[in-house]
């Protein structure tokens, strides 16, 4: 074996190495959704990250990014190429995930402007800059590593690269994955992956990788609702806002959450406060098919995050709130 960081492996765990190319492709290990959240002194807990899951392969001179369905993303992220080609190791295989942050926070939606873009310009990379994540190593220096356990996968990772960034070492926590997904959700982030230490990478989805997911909640002023489609009941969906200055601030739609008698109590409940105009100010909110309604009501809703524009994604109706006045109603952040 010629590889020094190899060598320095445990002599049973350079048993599990097997010599081999470097791969064209492989699958990536996925992890499996659970609501069971656990502290466990044989497993690690990552930070879940929001962006695009991507693995790099670095051979001789020339790195490769490519994406879970195995799309080239080097002129997308050529920052990314340039910071794994300045590196000295020149045969592996990283796993991770690229990213652009608000302010601490991964954000999908931030990272749409650009992964829609083939050439990023300068300029857009100042502006949306990105960051690659990385968390696992399934080849390196002519050997097959998958079958090492992650924490030794994870330890050689460490040591092969110079971090920098763009380039970060996906850092975790062990035992306290109850504590760390509370502390998680209150910092707005997506949740925690929980991670067997002695777990071999396998190119299939895993209940080895375990996905601890936030759910963002808060509550919303309700300040109209809009006609139902098709076979719907009610109303088609709420139209939701907070305060901010004393102003009733839009925030987008809420259409799902909803049964068939949820649908036909609120419809009546807020016919019954229906007001001419609308109780957002300054605001470009939806007018086709739209019924505005006095700022009485407040409406708990789930969502996954804030869009750059200052909309909910994927809002979800969890229930009504009696317990708060509109007026006490303002943006949450972490």
């Amino acid at each position: 074996m010629k590889s020094s960081l190899l060598e320095r492996l445990p002599a049973e765990e350079r048993k599990l190495l097997r010599r081999a190319a470097q791969p064209e492709w492989l699958q990536p290990m996925l992890a499996t959704l659970t609501h069971d959240h656990f502290s466990n002194p044989e497993w690690i807990f990552e930070p879940k990250l929001d962006g695009e899951r991507c693995l790099a392969f670095r051979k001789g001179r020339r790195a490769r990014l490519l994406s879970r369905n195995r799309k080239e993303l080097n002129d997308t992220y050529r920052e990314l190429v340039d910071a794994l080609e300045r590196q000295k190791a020149e045969d592996f295989v990283v796993d991770g995930e690229i990213v652009a942050l608000r302010g601490s926070v991964t954000s999908f939606s931030q990272l749409q402007q650009r992964m829609q873009v083939r050439h990023a310009s300068e300029l857009l990379g100042k502006r949306v800059p990105i960051f690659y994540y990385l968390f696992d190593l399934p080849f390196v220096d002519g050997y097959d590593t998958t079958k090492l356990a992650l924490d030794q996968r994870k330890a050689l990772l460490k040591d092969l690269l110079t971090f920098k960034d763009p380039l970060r070492y996906s850092e975790h926590r062990d035992e306290e994955g109850e504590a760390y997904l509370a502390e998680a959700c209150r910092m707005g982030w997506e949740g925690l992956i929980a991670k067997r230490t002695d777990s071999p990478y396998v190119h299939a989805r895993s209940r080895d990788w375990l996905k601890f997911k936030c759910i963002n909640e808060q509550e919303f002023v309700i300040g109209g609702f809009t006609d139902p489609k098709g076979s719907r009941v009610g109303f088609g969906a709420l139209l939701l806002g907070y305060y901010e200055d004393g102003k009733l601030k839009y925030a987008g739609q809420v259409g799902t959450g909803f049964n068939t008698e949820t649908l036909r109590r609120l419809h009546d409940q807020l016919s019954s406060i229906e007001r001419d105009d609308t109780p957002f100010e300054g605001e470009r909110v939806p007018r086709s098919g739209v019924h505005w309604v006095e700022p009485r009501f407040v409406a708990q809703c789930g969502f996954t995050e804030w869009t750059s524009d200052d909309k909910l994604r994927h809002p979800r109706f969890v229930g009504l709130r009696r317990d708060k006045e509109p007026r006490e109603v303002l943006r949450e952040r972490p």
